[in-house]
């Protein structure tokens, strides 16, 4: 899993001291984990989540969703079996799976997208490689680009969209981040059903190594598309790394993945 900072925090902070801990840590999302109920973290089933990336407070973030489950369960030795992060983006509840942390995530599907309204955005983007369908999900307000099915891995890892390119022909607020997708290889080992990456110079980073909430939109669109409910999906950026998805029957989707602390200190403010 890429890094993702997260920070215990004791007591609420200031918005403003929030921001400042993100910037000063420079990673796409740092989360910060607040007690509830006057509960420890070892033993609280409930506890307040937000996430920060460099420059603003983010609507929901996967990856520091699962760090900071993985510090409740690996580190704290939270007792129970289920712990619940109250959000912005609602309720989102993780559960131990063998050796999987299993996350309980929205399902943000997207809706077609008529490109001549972007078509600049849409060069900077991808340049000249072709396109066969953008799609935008306005609850999260990310676009989506699949392209064409004559575009292979290697096109998607080649791409290199400049920051100022991308905030110069998206400014209204309506674009937060972009994912760029191809149809997989599922006959193939390990057999990814897509491939993606993801960019969000309006968040302070212009690629997220691997994003949990651009497949809240992802997974809507591919399983139409494929008529599947459980697919592996791999963002193949240069940090990049795999999710295990799977459409749930009450419309919401469950996102697997793995995390494993590899630093821990104490931050004085």
């Amino acid at each position: 899993m890429p890094y993702r900072e997260l920070c215990l925090i004791e007591n609420e902070l200031q918005d403003d001291l929030y921001q400042s801990i993100a910037a000063e840590m420079n990673l796409s999302d740092t989360a910060f984990i607040t007690k509830r109920n006057s509960m420890d973290f070892s033993s609280g089933a409930r506890f307040g989540l937000r996430w920060f990336s460099p420059i603003c407070e983010d609507l929901l973030c996967g990856h520091a969703t699962l760090a900071s489950a993985a510090v409740l369960f690996y580190l704290k030795k939270n007792v129970n079996p289920v712990v619940t992060f109250e959000t912005m983006s609602g309720e989102l509840h993780v559960r131990q799976h063998e050796e999987s942390l299993i996350m309980d995530f929205p399902l943000n599907k997207p809706q077609p997208q008529e490109q001549h309204e972007i078509k600049d955005l849409l060069k900077a983007v991808v340049g000249d490689l072709p396109i066969q369908d953008v799609c935008y999900s306005p609850t999260i307000k990310y676009l989506m680009i699949r392209l064409a099915d004559t575009c292979d891995r290697s096109e998607l890892t080649s791409l290199r969209p400049e920051a100022e390119a991308l905030l110069k022909n998206e400014s209204t607020g309506k674009i937060k981040g972009i994912s760029v997708t191809i149809k997989g290889a599922p006959n193939a080992q390990p057999g990814y059903d897509f491939y993606s990456r993801f960019f969000c110079p309006w968040y302070g980073v212009l690629e997220d190594p691997v994003c949990g909430s651009s497949h809240t939109v992802l997974a809507g669109y591919w399983s139409q598309k494929l008529h599947k409910k459980k697919m592996l999906a791999y963002q193949c950026s240069s940090r990049g790394g795999e999710l295990e998805l799977e459409l749930r029957d009450d419309g919401r989707l469950n996102i697997s993945g793995r995390a494993q602390i590899i630093l821990q200190g104490t931050l004085k403010i």
